[in-house]
């Protein structure tokens, strides 16, 4: 008997510090989530509303929503897609970057390059792709080898983005 009591009390005190936890950070009222997404040449988005984002990490290509629980991640080369709050959809094709998500609900998106995927050429894509493969096969040291491997990656993710 004095165990349950003492059981009780336990999950009482635990309950009330999930639940004052949960209002502190507003993981059920928040509504949306501001986004600012740039890359050194460029601003695609700066603090402004959207739905959704999804975006490629070498952790697995993951969804982000308001009131994501806070993270940091490396962006892998691939496609970034926005849902915007009018229901629209943007994809951007990033090849390298950092994605860091707040308590706030704000997000911020770094990229090495961004561009539109619209504005992609699978025929140069698939060209750089073979250049990339072609600088693999003649690299004499290990820093060309690496440097070769990292440009098949990101050809690699255009060629796909294009697809």
């Amino acid at each position: 008997m004095e165990r349950m009591a003492l059981t009780r009390s336990a999950l009482r005190l635990f309950s009330g510090r999930f639940t004052q936890a949960c209002q502190v950070r507003g993981y059920a009222d928040a509504p949306s989530m501001s986004l600012t997404f740039a890359a050194p040449s460029q601003v695609l988005y700066n603090n402004i509303s959207v739905k959704q984002i999804d975006v490629p990490s070498f952790s697995g290509s993951f969804g982000i929503l308001p009131a994501h629980v806070p993270t940091l991640a490396v962006l892998k080369p691939g496609v970034v897609t926005v849902f915007e709050n009018d229901g629209s959809t943007k994809k951007f094709f990033v090849s390298s970057g950092t994605v860091t998500i707040n308590e706030d609900s704000t997000v911020q998106l770094l990229a090495e390059e961004a561009v539109p995927v619209d504005t992609l050429d699978i025929s140069a894509a698939k060209e750089l792709l073979a250049q990339s493969q072609s600088q693999l096969a003649s690299a004499s040291s290990e820093v060309a080898k690496a440097e070769a491997e990292i440009s098949i990656e990101v050809s690699e993710a255009l060629v796909k983005a294009c697809e």
